[in-house]
């Protein structure tokens, strides 16, 4: 039971408890009291929650991304490799092969032009049922070569301008390595926006900023696995849930410092991760999670609210300050290596699949 209230435990009391009790959440925000929850407690959870915090759905399925209507996208290699597999989106795969042919050269880097062609193709199909942006990743094992990474970037831009797509709906994927957080940073300048992956560290986290980088994605899923598997979260309190608190945390001090970088918590393992993050700028949900939290209509509360005071930025990271930083952060440094294997492993999948389509 709340304190101040005897028997009458309702929604709406609770909802105005929360809103004026310093203890649970401290309002120190431009936004009026309202702006903290729903207007409407008979509207399920996810649309409750698309009233504080753009929704994107973190799939290559199509027919969920229609089902949900998300705002904006990702993709990723995992992502589309399992799409691929998907008798539905054989068109897709058909026409990026036939297209890769056309382009000539040999068996390998026809593989790489299906590869390229078929992330856009995918891309291309989602933004047919989105108003907003799709993101198309970079080949992982670019991710320690700047150059390289710039040079993919800018030919995924083109492959989209080919099919009639503006830049302004694509953010184009890189790892949160120092050479991608440089490279996003050229990418910036020519008004391609990126967004920031595989990102664990608050190092990783302030050196985008800092760079100007236009979103990040803090894992908050992977975060909490590394943890969970040393030190069982048992019973589970989400709020002291590691993923979460870095996500709360990235999220406190880039609007303190006036920030403009965009922060989408991803990677989630259960809703209440979700619902702890309410607030953020945006979160990115995958199909299961969204279907449990459309089938909820439990009130949702705001979590994170813009702070009104404002800091001065400090002095921006350089290259040897930044490695330090996310080296002292042991789960940081194994997460960010391990994704960046994985996704290429699933790269290479994907590769595999398409040069046994190149050769019939």
């Amino acid at each position: 039971m709340l304190p101040g209230f005897a028997a009458n435990n309702s929604p709406v009391c609770y909802a105005f408890w929360l809103c004026t009790s310093s203890m649970f959440i401290p309002y120190t925000g431009k936004h009026s009291c309202n702006t903290l929850f729903q207007e409407d407690l008979s509207m399920n959870q996810l649309d409750s929650i698309k009233q504080f915090t753009t929704v994107v759905a973190d799939s290559g399925d199509i027919e969920s991304i229609r089902h949900y209507h998300p705002e904006d996208a990702t993709t990723n290699p995992s992502l589309l490799l399992k799409a691929a597999g998907l008798a539905s989106y054989s068109g897709l795969i058909d026409d990026a092969i036939a297209w890769a042919k056309k382009q000539g050269g040999g068996r390998e880097a026809q593989v790489t032009h299906a590869c390229d062609k078929l992330a856009v193709n995918f891309g291309a199909e989602i933004l047919k049922s989105i108003p907003g942006r799709v993101s198309t990743e970079v080949d992982a094992r670019l991710s320690f070569n700047r150059e390289k990474s710039i040079e993919k970037a800018r030919h995924l831009v083109a492959l989209y301008q080919e099919m009639g797509i503006d830049k302004s709906r694509i953010l184009i994927k890189l790892a949160s390595t120092w050479e991608g957080i440089r490279a996003a940073e050229v990418l910036e300048k020519e008004g391609i926006h990126c967004n920031l992956t595989l990102l664990f560290s608050f190092a990783q986290a302030r050196a985008c900023a800092e760079a100007g980088v236009y979103l990040i994605s803090p894992f908050v899923g992977r975060i909490y696995d590394w943890y969970q598997a040393r030190k069982p979260l048992e019973p589970y309190v989400v709020e002291e849930d590691p993923g979460v608190k870095s996500v709360r945390n990235i999220y406190d001090y880039f609007k303190q410092h006036k920030y403009n970088t965009i922060v989408m918590g991803a990677s989630f393992r259960r809703t209440e991760q979700i619902l702890a993050l309410v607030g953020c700028d945006r979160l990115t949900i995958a199909p299961p999670l969204l279907k449990e939290l459309q089938a909820s209509d439990t009130p949702v509360v705001r979590k994170l609210i813009p702070a009104s005071q404002i800091l001065p930025r400090p002095v921006p990271l350089s290259e040897a300050e930044f490695r330090w930083e996310h080296n002292q952060d042991p789960m940081a440094v194994e997460k960010l290596a391990e994704g960046i294997r994985l996704f290429a492993v699933d790269q290479r999948k994907l590769e595999d699949l398409l040069a046994a389509k190149l050769s019939l």
